[in-house]
This record gives structure tokens, sequence and C-alpha cells, in this order.
């Protein structure tokens, strides 16, 4: 199947991926995908995490299979049975073992349901969003911490910030959109360890736009902001989108944006220079945050 879909960069939009465990119907943001294939043939690893099937090497990449169903509690059939789905994100390429692929939908973030408390919490995420489509729900499941649990070294590297030697605070205001809860509280907490204590933290792209839209008519802007940080998937509005937006407006466009996603590959790293981003750096990547927004600020400051 072909993956390669192009989206114009800032309108919103993704590509979600509907591929089916079970009876259930799940997604993925295409982004994240570099290729499906039939099943194939595994080399399982000793000792490794109940949830790795094993290892394989198509054109001399070696790439780790992880079972979906198995991850999340599900009755598992066939083993030889199924398609895996090839991604890259945290630099990392992962084949995901499902049941079946139904096809590709382009839908906007803001008709993607946000899932609340009741399904996910800090500790325990099961999902990023859900869609609505022809009276079925499609989940998109959160791949991050799916990895992250079983290899809890590829999330954020919170040592690089542990690491660092004695700073001194820095009042700088700084903006954040992050839509997990998780990785929100241990960004704003490597922050503050960094010395950054002036933190304005926002769940998505659109409360983020609509504080410094307040911030606009205040004519603070500038002063209320001295950085902005945003992940790319969030629902309501992604930070692509945002983006798009703080770079085409005058009395913002000078406020340094980061972009710290999991996403941040070689396609995505030209959609967000053409939107203007001062920085983009992968999610695991916490002491280059800190180094880009010390560096960043100091010039907008000068």
């Amino acid at each position: 199947m072909d993956t390669n879909i192009l989206l114009e960069s800032g309108t919103n939009e993704l590509e979600v991926l509907e591929f089916t465990l079970g009876n259930s119907h799940y997604g993925i943001n295409v982004a994240k995908i570099k290729e499906i294939l039939t099943y194939q043939p595994i080399t399982p690893v000793p000792n490794s995490h109940s949830c790795i099937e094993g290892i394989f090497m198509p054109r001399d990449l070696m790439i780790t299979v992880v079972n979906l169903k198995r991850c999340l509690g599900m009755a598992e059939g066939a083993a030889n049975e199924g398609l895996f789905i090839i991604t890259n994100f945290n630099k990392l390429n992962i084949a995901f073992h499902v049941d079946a692929v139904l096809g590709i939908h382009r839908v906007s973030w803001e008709s993607i349901i946000k899932p609340d408390s009741t399904i996910n919490t800090e500790q325990n995420s099961a999902s990023t969003g859900i869609i609505k489509m022809d009276n079925k729900l499609i989940i998109i499941l959160d791949f991050e911490k799916i990895v992250s649990d079983i290899s809890p070294e590829t999330g954020l590297k919170v040592s690089d910030v542990d690491n660092m030697q004695e700073r001194e605070r820095c009042d700088s205001p700084i903006l954040i959109a992050e839509d997990s809860p998780l990785l929100s509280r241990l960004i704003t907490d490597c922050l503050r360890k960094a010395g950054y204590s002036n933190l304005i933290v926002t769940m998505n792209g659109q409360e983020a736009w609509d504080k410094l839209c307040e911030f606009q008519a205040e004519g603070k802007v500038r002063d209320k902001v001295h950085c902005i940080i945003t992940d790319i998937e969030m629902p309501l509005m992604d930070g692509h989108r945002l983006t798009k937006l703080v770079k085409t407006n005058d009395a913002m466009k000078r406020i340094p944006l980061i972009i710290f996603s999991s996403l941040v590959n070689e396609e995505m790293r030209i959609k967000g220079e053409q939107l203007g981003a001062d920085a983009q750096l992968t999610k695991p990547e916490i002491g280059n945050l800190v180094s880009a927004i010390d560096e960043l600020i100091d010039k907008s400051q000068d």
C-alpha cells in the first residue's frame, strides 16, 4: 500500500491508516509509517520483553516486531498471519504486527475526539484520539507510549537534564503545546530543573493559539511569550498549523518556535522549515531542547 501521501503543510490535516485487531478498528498517523509488509518469518530474541515477537531484516535493516494484540491484552490468533506496519519515529524502526489494513482516511485534527480521563491518565494512556466514521469508532493508539512501556530508554532522556550543572533561574516565559499528560509533565519538570520557571502549559495547538491571541489583544505577546515549544500530533490544532499561524503573524513571527516531536524525520523537517520553525528536535533529546531554548531566547532578546 502506498503511504507516501503528501499533505500541504499547516492545513491542520493528517492521513490516518485504519487497521484491525480482531473486530476492533484502530488508526496510526501515516507520517509515522515507512511501509506495510505481509507477515515475514521472524527470529525470536531470548529474554526480550513479552510484547516483542522477535526481529527480521528486510533489505539488511534490522527491525523489531511488536505484537500489538499482546500489548493491548487481546486474544491472539495465528502467529504467522497478518501484516507488519513498519514505522519510524523517535529515530526507531519498529514493525507492529496487526491483523488487516483497511485503508487511509484524510481527516482534520478538529474532528479528532480527545479521550477523557476515564481512558487516558498520565501513567496509562491508551490512545491519542478517536475518530467517528461510518458508524464506527477508530482509536488512534499512542504508539510512543506503547514503545516506551516496552523500552523506557526510548522516551525522554531525563538524565540529560539531571546531568547538567547547576543553572541560574530564568524567568523567560515559555509556552508549551503538548497533548500527552505524561510528556507534558516530564517536559515541564525538565525545564524547571534547567532553570526555566515561567511555563505556560497548553494541551494542544488551539489552546496555545488562543493564549497567544489573548496576549496579542493586550499588546504584550512578545513580553508574555519568549519561546514556543510545540508537538506536531495534537487534537483540534496540530503543531504545523500552529507554526504557520505564528510565523505569518506580524506581532508573533519573531518569537522563537521549536517543534519537539517524535515525528521529526527528513520529510517532516522540511515541512517544519517551510513553515518557519526555528528548531526541530525529536522527543528523546530533552537536553538538546534546553540548549536550543537557551540559544534562541538569547538571540531573540538581543
